[in-house]
């Protein structure tokens, strides 16, 4: 999966609740996605914004990072 892609996928699916390689500070109840040195890593945080325990997911490639994020994103948008 592409940036492109999953831009496409959160729109055409309106989902939310989502923070874009750290467009913003943390909020609550968020999946985000990030780049940590060569690493890209997909979270959640809980209603305080801060990062779950145990949420943190790393890849090393992006396309698997994006597939995660969407996948997080989805469960997110059925929860609330």
């Amino acid at each position: 999966m592409t940036r492109l892609e999953a831009k496409e996928i959160i729109e055409n699916e309106m989902l939310k609740r989502y923070n874009w390689f750290d467009e913003h500070p943390l909020r609550e109840n968020e999946v985000g996605i990030r780049i940590d040195g060569d690493q890209w890593v997909v979270y959640v945080t809980d209603e305080r914004a801060s990062v779950v325990t145990g949420s943190l997911t790393k890849f090393k490639n992006e396309s698997e990072a994006l597939e995660n994020f969407i996948k997080r994103l989805r469960i997110e948008k059925i929860l609330f």
